[in-house]
């Protein structure tokens, strides 16, 4: 009969080391990470090390009780039973308390003339249909209850260069401020969609014009949200995420002015440079012409700027070195 154990490589079998033992508040921090000093990744070992420091540092700076630790646990393990494949509660944890958009700061950080990234939020899917030039993402259904959008422009690179065959994936709310995937009968993708750029970086594509609408709150991140005194509202907005072979993916989302959830985002996504305007199309010619059975219809235009993989890994390197001449907290 073979043991779990005989699958277990050395040094576990071979090698039993001596730590220090009576541990306590003192202590602990150091031990922990000479447990975890055999890692034989090195990148592991320091993010590990790092996580044990802080995590520790911060339960000594607030004297954090044993009651306390136990309702984290108890709120941590909600958001693990709450996920599913349509929900990722976790994803919503990091949005709401900044983690989200700090890791994506940290990692597209653009120059002045590329499109800035922001968060890519926790209802993108993969299985959205192609849909050809100027065609809708929206069923027919919801494009009658919501406001007809179009939505055109180009993809360039930073000297202004047409991007073709650039891989856009978009998607957004139904009217009611639903994504597709929060509904349980979900049978098909709606209110999103995938298509190419042409040859001269254009693309275009109808939807309809996004709503404001509140993350899930029926869950522990509202719970946490309420007791924070904080609203669970993210301000109307539309998601793109633009691949092209020899450029950094870009994952980010545009943001009609006006909108009132603007400078209170739940997930700290918006970013000035995000922010767009929507022209008003009443001409009947105009709108059937743009695909649309009646009007008014919103036109949003928008050219995106994809950074090339070279270009976006300088502006990394800008970020590690800044971050390493900062003094370690």
């Amino acid at each position: 009969m073979h043991s779990i154990v005989d699958n277990i490589s050395p040094p576990f079998q071979s090698e039993i080391p001596r730590f220090p033992i009576d541990i306590d508040y003192k202590t602990i921090t150091e031990v922990v990470n000479q447990y975890n000093s055999g890692a034989g990744d090195e990148r592991l070992k320091f993010v590990i090390s790092r996580l044990v420091q802080h995590l520790h540092d911060f339960a000594r700076e607030v004297s954090l009780t044993s009651e306390e630790w136990m309702e984290g646990i108890r709120f941590l393990t909600w958001v693990g039973q709450i996920s599913s494949d349509i929900r990722q509660e976790f994803i919503l944890l990091s949005d709401v308390m900044g983690l989200s958009t700090l890791v994506d700061s940290m990692n597209n950080v653009k120059p002045d003339n590329a499109t800035q990234a922001t968060v890519l939020g926790p209802f993108f899917t993969d299985d959205a249909r192609q849909v050809e030039v100027g065609d809708s993402i929206v069923s027919d259904r919801n494009m009658q209850v919501g406001d007809p959008m179009f939505v055109t422009g180009r993809i360039l690179d930073t000297d202004g260069r047409p991007i073709p065959k650039a891989r856009i994936e978009t998607w957004e709310t139904d009217p009611t401020g639903h994504y597709d995937n929060q509904y349980p009968d979900r049978k098909e993708p709606d209110c999103r969609g995938r298509l190419f750029s042409a040859a001269d970086g254009s693309y275009s594509y109808r939807a309809i014009r996004p709503v404001a609408y509140p993350i899930p709150s029926d869950g522990p991140v509202g719970m946490l949200l309420k007791k924070l005194g904080r609203h669970v509202y993210r301000p109307a907005h539309l998601h793109m995420m633009i691949e092209a072979e020899g450029y950094e993916t870009l994952v980010t989302a545009l943001y009609p002015e006006g909108d009132e959830y603007l400078y209170s985002d739940a997930v700290f996504g918006v970013k000035s440079k995000l922010v767009c305007s929507l022209k008003t199309i009443t001409d009947e010619e105009r709108v059937r012409d743009l695909g649309f059975k009646k009007g008014p219809v919103q036109l949003l235009e928008w050219d995106f700027v994809l950074v090339t993989k070279e270009q976006a890994k300088r502006e990394r390197e800008k970020v590690v070195q800044y971050l390493s001449s900062k003094p370690s907290s």
